[in-house]
C-alpha cells in the first residue's frame, strides 16, 4: 500500500479590474514532477491542523502571510510514489509580496481562461473547472410570483452579475415550464458566461438548449451514470447522497436545508456545524441551500461552501 501524504494547498485569488485571477507555481528542479505547475502548498506536519500547515507553507514558499482562508474541496490522487490527500483552501487575503521562494516561477491566470502554462499537475486539473463556478446559484420560483415577473427579476439579476440559474418550478404545467425555461435561456444567451441547468427533466433541458441538468436527490440515487450534459449537479441532504454525486463525477451539489426556510418554517435545518462536517471531505463544490440570504456568503465559505443557492433572495 502506498504512503498517504496529507497536503494543504492554497488557491490565492486576486481581483484585477473586476476579473478574478488565481496563482499557479512551478515545481523546481530536483523535486518529483519538476517543471509541472501546481497550486502552492505542502505536507501537513505532525501536530499541525490543515489551516496551520497552509499558513506555514505559503509563508515558506511564497513569502506572504495568509489573512483569510476558506476551506474548499478535498481530493485524493495516487501518483507512482505516493497517494496524496489534498485539502484546498481559497485564500482571499494576504499581506506581503508574492515571490517564488521555493518554486521556479509563478503565473496569475484569469478564472475561465486556459492556463498559459503547462503541464499542470494531474491532481489540480479538476480544480480549475470547479473554480469557474459562480458563488451564487438562483433557483427559479415562478410558481409563486408568475412567469413574467420571474423573468423580469432574472433579467435584472443577470444585469447585476448573476451567472448560475437552476430552472426549478417542477409544479408548473409542462407548457408553462417550457415557456419559463425558454425565457430563461433567451435572457442567459445575452451573457456568454451564464450557466442554466434544468431540474430533473432531460428532454426539457435539451429542447431549450440548457447548459446542464440538475438532479433531485431521488434522481441522483436512481442514476446509473452521469447524464450526458456539460454541467450536471444534484440536490443532496446527507453523506450518502454527497458520496453518490461524487461517484458519478457531477460538477457540484446543493446541500440543505441548512437553516429554516419559508416553505418549511418549522424544520430547523441541519445547521452550519453539520453542513461543514458533511462537506469536509467532498471533492465537489457544494452550495449551501435553505434559508440563505446574500449576506451569508462569507459565513457559508467559512464553513467550506462554494457559495449560496437561493430561491427567494437572489434578486
Amino acid at each position: 500500500m502506498s504512503t498517504v501524504i496529507e497536503v494543504a494547498a492554497a488557491i490565492l485569488l486576486r481581483d484585477v479590474g473586476g476579473s478574478v485571477e488565481y496563482l499557479l507555481a512551478q515545481r523546481p528542479e530536483g523535486k518529483v514532477y519538476a517543471g509541472y505547475w501546481e497550486f502552492p502548498g505542502g505536507k501537513v506536519e505532525a501536530g499541525e491542523t490543515l489551516r496551520q500547515a497552509l499558513v506555514r507553507e505559503i509563508q515558506e514558499e511564497l513569502g506572504v502571510t495568509v489573512d483569510r482562508a476558506w476551506p474548499w474541496l478535498s481530493c485524493a490522487f495516487t501518483y507512482p510514489h505516493a497517494t496524496v490527500r489534498l485539502k484546498f483552501f481559497r485564500v482571499a487575503s494576504w499581506h506581503g509580496e508574492v515571490e517564488p521562494i521555493e518554486h521556479s516561477g509563478f503565473a496569475w491566470v484569469k478564472i475561465g481562461d486556459t492556463a498559459p502554462v503547462t503541464p499542470v499537475l494531474p491532481a489540480n486539473g479538476p480544480i480549475l473547472r470547479a473554480l469557474e463556478l459562480p458563488s451564487r446559484c438562483a433557483l427559479t420560483n415562478a410558481a409563486e410570483i408568475g412567469i413574467d415577473a420571474e423573468l423580469a427579476k432574472l433579467a435584472k439579476a443577470l444585469a447585476g452579475g448573476l451567472r448560475l440559474i437552476q430552472v426549478r418550478d417542477k409544479t408548473l404545467a409542462p407548457a408553462a415550464r417550457l415557456r419559463l425555461a425558454s425565457g430563461v435561456m433567451r435572457l442567459a444567451r445575452g451573457y456568454g458566461d451564464a450557466l442554466v441547468l434544468v431540474n430533473d427533466d432531460e428532454e426539457l433541458a435539451r429542447s431549450v438548449g440548457a447548459h446542464g441538468l440538475h438532479l433531485s436527490s431521488g434522481g441522483l440515487m436512481q442514476a446509473a451514470r452521469r447524464p450526458a450534459f456539460d454541467r450536471v449537479a444534484a440536490s443532496c441532504h446527507n453523506a450518502g447522497e454527497l458520496a453518490r454525486a461524487a461517484a458519478l463525477g457531477l460538477d457540484f451539489a446543493l446541500l440543505g436545508p441548512v437553516l429554516p426556510t419559508a416553505s418549511h418554517a418549522h424544520a430547523s435545518g441541519i445547521g452550519w456545524g453539520e453542513f461543514a462536517r458533511l462537506i469536509s471531505q467532498s471533492p465537489l463544490p457544494v452550495f449551501a441551500l435553505g434559508g440563505m440570504r446574500p449576506e451569508m456568503l462569507e459565513t457559508a465559505m467559512e464553513n467550506g461552501a462554494h457559495g449560496l443557492a437561493l430561491m427567494r433572495g437572489w434578486r
